[in-house]
């Protein structure tokens, strides 16, 4: 089944989301991030740790969905997929999981896997897979991927890429949120995915940590080229940061997209990368620069500049949260705000204005 087919097949299903651990914890990125963006009907979330508890009050998410505690108790409620929304260290799949997918087989449901681990094939549930159920397993390397060449710089549409100051602080959202901003303005504008995250969300794109090292930048071009003729404006979803001593996703993002744009991501009043206190993050002005000398560095990238800043305010109030978004923007000169909290027109119209 394509990725168009599994597109269709997820907007118009009724979801069950397997979050265990995840509402509160630290890896329900995907899972809330579903309940976030996803226009499928969301009927179940399954956490044991928040059974019973307000789904909108525990995430600031407006979503009415009730918390369940397990896959058996979902099924009550009429799901007809289950999708693993919760990515523990290392995207293993625990043991304890492969019970509560098997229940969810034999009960109907087919199944969105996000894991590292492979389950279409997985011995204990593909005998269990009936005729019109289906697993999709997200993290695939796309097929005829070829060496990067540059080829993406040809294209005339605009091409902005999310970089950020650590990994999971609000790229993702950041793309997501400009895309919807400018198509209801009626640009002709594509979000494209590169993680498992936003490929369940909007079908189009790559899961790059599947991707072979060799052929990640190869793999962007290839989708770079694919939408960029029929586009005018393309927002790729970043993955990763240059600052991060464990992250190898941005370069192959830089190279293969040859970005004309960049919009910077930073959650506020960070000042070291997580779980890496020994590495500290620069001042913004110094992550802009360094941002944009690596696209252009010696030629091998598109010339790109970052045009405004995305703040991560999640955890502050709001009065924080503007204080914050004002200080980015006065230490930077750039147009500054948090897309997510209080829309991305503003920087969008950073993106707009640029060309002009």
């Amino acid at each position: 089944m394509t990725t168009e087919n599994h597109k269709s097949k997820i907007k118009n299903s009724k979801i069950a989301i397997l979050l265990h651990k995840g509402i509160q914890g630290k890896h329900g990125k995907t899972g809330l991030s579903l309940l976030r963006y996803s226009q499928a009907e969301i009927v179940a979330v399954i956490d044991r740790e928040c059974a019973g508890k307000s789904l909108s009050e525990l995430t600031k998410i407006q979503c009415d969905a009730p918390i369940v505690a397990s896959v058996a108790e979902a099924i009550a409620l009429g799901p007809e997929v289950l999708v693993i929304g919760v990515a523990p260290p290392g995207g293993a799949l625990p043991d304890e999981w492969l019970v509560e997918i098997k229940k969810a087989v034999t009960s109907g449901l087919s199944v969105v896997n996000g894991l590292h681990t492979p389950l279409a094939n997985h011995p204990e549930i593909k005998s269990l897979l009936p005729n019109g159920q289906w697993i999709w397993d997200v993290r695939q390397e796309p097929q005829g991927v070829p060496i990067a060449a540059g080829k993406a710089r040809t294209l005339s549409c605009q091409r902005v890429l999310t970089v950020g100051t650590d990994m999971a602080i609000g790229k993702m959202s950041t793309s997501l949120e400009l895309n919807a901003a400018a198509q209801r303005r009626g640009i002709n504008s594509k979000f494209l995915a590169t993680g498992q995250t936003g490929l369940m969300i909007a079908g189009d794109g790559i899961a790059l940590d599947a991707v072979r090292v060799d052929f990640a930048a190869g793999a962007v071009e290839q989708m770079m080229m694919q939408f960029g003729n029929t586009h005018d404006l393309l927002i790729l979803e970043g993955q990763g940061s240059l600052l991060h001593p464990g992250s190898t996703a941005t370069l192959p993002l830089l190279r293969g997209s040859q970005p004309t744009h960049l919009i910077l991501v930073h959650r506020a009043n960070q000042t070291y990368i997580h779980n890496n206190p020994h590495v500290v993050i620069p001042p913004l002005p110094v992550v802009v620069n360094f941002y944009e000398m690596m696209a252009m560095a010696g030629g091998a990238f598109q010339s790109a500049r970052v045009v405004g800043i995305a703040m991560n305010t999640f955890h502050l109030d709001e009065v924080a949260a503007k204080e914050a978004i004002i200080k980015a923007g006065a230490e930077t000169g750039l147009p500054c705000n948090d897309p997510v909290r209080f829309g991305a027109d503003l920087l969008l119209d950073a993106i707009i204005l640029s060309n002009q």
